[in-house]
């Protein structure tokens, strides 16, 4: 409840009255079937008009949930046998990047992805999801393993953008991001990288240049930040929404400019409404297209990520 959004109020309040004629029926050993029959369906009714009709900035809003499944959610429901490994072999060990080798249907994967805290402690530990250069060294060396042993790589985008402090300046975060992709471009096995919540700048797209890049259904993918938009071009943050809309940031104007290559539908609500669900329709998507993507050759796979990289930005006008 506390966690509710201002847009969901009239769903929390129907769902409140729902429960206490529920409790009413019980405590007084009435029958309210038909009632509640009534009142669910008019429930359902709601969610539809509301969840089917979001605007951009209240897909912002749910990308950025506090319960939206994170990284580590999905590894752990999604894949078994999850090995985490830690480092980068020349500073430290970033917890705002997960990574570690897992089985997916009996075959062994390496898996990546931005990871964010569940509450304000985690969160600190984690920097918010936003890596350091360590950060991504570390997804570096897991994808060199991966690469030497022929392992797909499966990575999560969960970041408002990697971090911009002195100390991530210092230990070179822009030459640490143009390596990671650098690397994706070249490995020799599939890569598959699946936007799950909030895709932030350069951040992401380190963890981006994928054969087949997802997005879940309220997730978004931006340059910059609806917050961070509005500073520059109106110097005034309270613009959010109206960067928001001018960014194109969600799944459905992405995949409109080939920016992505597939949406991945969200239960009613929000993937933080039924995780089980939501890790199900996941799983399901990742294992038919990795199975596609294992049947071609490695020449062949490299040479179309290539030209899917190349072809990406090319724009003509409606009108020509």
């Amino acid at each position: 409840m506390s966690n509710s959004l201002e847009f969901e109020k009239p769903v929390i309040e129907l769902e409140a009255k729902i429960g206490e004629l529920k409790t009413f029926a019980e405590e007084k050993g009435m029958d309210l079937t038909e009632e509640l029959e009534v009142l669910h369906r008019k429930l359902t009714k709601l969610k539809e008009e509301i969840y089917g009709n979001l605007t951009t900035w209240q897909r912002v809003q749910i990308a950025r949930h506090i319960e939206r499944p994170n990284a580590l959610d999905y590894i752990q429901k999604v894949f078994n046998d999850f090995i985490m490994l830690h480092g980068d072999r020349l500073y430290g060990d970033d917890k705002a990047i997960i990574g570690g080798i897992a089985s997916f249907q009996g075959k062994p994967v390496t898996v990546l992805g931005h990871l964010k805290g569940k509450d304000t402690k985690e969160n600190i530990s984690r920097n918010f999801g936003m890596p350091h250069p360590e950060g991504y060294r570390k997804a570096i060396r897991l994808m060199e393993q991966a690469n030497k042993f022929g392992r797909p790589v499966i990575c999560f985008i969960d970041t408002p953008g990697a971090y911009c402090g002195i100390g991530a300046e210092e230990r070179g975060q822009a030459v640490a991001i143009a390596e990671s992709l650098q690397k994706m471009a070249q490995l020799k096995a599939p890569v598959i990288s699946i936007v799950i919540g909030e895709g932030g700048s350069g951040g992401a797209l380190a963890l981006g240049v994928a054969d087949h890049v997802a997005m879940l259904e309220n997730s978004i993918y931006s340059v910059i930040s609806p917050e961070g938009a509005a500073a520059i071009l109106w110097k005034d943050r309270a613009k959010a929404q109206e960067a928001a809309e001018a960014l194109k940031i969600t799944a459905t104007d992405l995949i409109k400019f080939k920016v992505i290559d597939e949406i991945i539908p969200e239960p009613l609500g929000g993937a933080h409404k039924n995780p089980e669900e939501m890790a199900a329709i996941l799983k399901e998507a990742l294992a038919r297209k990795l199975t596609e993507l294992l049947t071609l050759k490695t020449g062949e796979l490299i040479s179309r990520r290539y030209e899917k990289i190349r072809g990406l930005g090319n724009f003509a006008p409606e009108n020509t």
